[in-house]
């Protein structure tokens, strides 16, 4: 987590106010989402203290130096953020050059908070394929600087509640996992990896590269299609955005797979000792412990774990950070079983696993 943990109290001094003023829906927002500290790589004057490589690059010397393995053991990195420092190289490409790594084979994930779950299921794979012995796995978010308070005062229009949403939901932080091709003591083993896409029958939901107003991408409106950057800047094509009339799905969908599995035969909710569930907003989870108790597949409430409130919501970071800070502070047993789940607004995905304690 980078820098010193922010509260609520100052979370807008941190930011900047959006032309002097502060705003009218900040307490609004922090109240529903239920985050009280979060961490930023940029200062309180907005400078960037760290870039994203830098974020993946620490989590991942964090992971390796606790496993006592050396970068050179690793063959293949695979790496999630929904935006790197750079529009390209891909983001693995940069966080193997600030870690330094040679002869690797790379994995680069770009999405939103589930982009995280296809770049560990590629290193699982390739691990279960016999085609690496051991992988690193990293995910990295630096959403701050896309909430600097000179980015809204450059948009000409008044910046709508879908644009400002974001700005107090999402923080910065990165998290890595070692896979090997054995199990650990002390370790998870992955069972087993499922995800859902809902992109053909709902529109885009969270993005950047749209101007205000638009809900879904047109030719010659993108980001790009203006004359200059500047002009992309002034419609809010560059901000960050949520269309929070659409937020509701992300519930639903999340059950319906979960359920879908348990039909299936995959997910049996009598064997899970602990969930860890990527829930981007307290305000979520009340919604989804009614539906799961509505189809009468609640799982207790006391087994379920997260650390939104404290570490924040870092998008496609968080469940690795989640399950850093699981395994060193909650108690749990050889055998244990860990269910893991990650919904994402994008334009809907929505990712499930089970682990089992080693």
């Amino acid at each position: 987590m980078p820098g010193e943990a922010i509260d609520n109290d100052n979370i807008e001094a941190h930011l900047g106010m959006v032309n002097g003023k502060p705003s009218r829906l900040k307490n609004k927002i922090l109240k529903a989402n239920g985050i009280k500290t979060r961490h930023y790589a940029i200062d309180n004057q907005q400078n960037t203290v760290y870039l994203n490589q830098q974020l993946a690059a620490n989590a991942a010397n964090s992971c390796l130096d606790k496993a006592g393995i050396s970068a050179n053991k690793i063959k293949l990195l695979s790496v999630a953020t929904s935006q790197g420092d750079l529009v390209l190289p891909g983001f693995a490409s940069q966080v193997q050059a600030e870690l330094d790594m040679e002869d690797v084979e790379l994995f680069s994930s770009h999405g939103i908070c589930s982009c995280s779950m296809m770049a560990l299921k590629n290193a699982a794979s390739l691990i279960r394929l016999g085609e690496h012995k051991r992988a690193l796995v990293v995910a990295s978010e630096l959403p701050s600087r896309l909430f600097k308070a000179s980015r809204y005062e450059a948009c000409s229009d008044a910046v709508d509640f879908n644009a400002e949403f974001l700005r107090w939901m999402l923080s910065d932080g990165a998290g890595a996992l070692l896979l090997e091709d054995h199990p650990k003591s002390g370790g998870v083993k992955i069972e087993w990896q499922r995800s859902f896409s809902h992109a053909d029958t709902l529109p885009v939901c969270m993005s950047v590269g749209m101007q205000q107003g638009s809900s879904t991408p047109e030719v010659g409106k993108t980001w790009q299609d203006f004359a200059t950057y500047a002009q992309a800047e002034q419609v809010g094509a560059l901000l960050l955005k949520q269309d929070v009339r659409l937020l509701d799905n992300i519930i639903k969908l999340g059950v319906d797979g979960f359920l879908r599995l348990i039909r299936e035969g995959v997910v049996h909710v009598d064997k899970i000792d602990h969930v860890l569930c990527h829930y981007s907003s307290d305000h979520f989870r009340g919604k989804i412990f009614e539906l799961l108790t509505d189809a009468g597949a609640m799982i207790p409430e006391h087994k379920w774990y997260t650390n939104l409130y404290t570490r924040g919501n870092t998008g496609c970071a968080s469940l690795f950070i989640m399950l850093d800070e699981f395994l060193k502070t909650q108690t749990y047993q050889s055998g244990d079983t860990i269910f893991c789940m990650v919904p994402e607004s994008g334009r809907f995905n929505t990712a499930y696993m089970l682990l089992t304690v080693n």
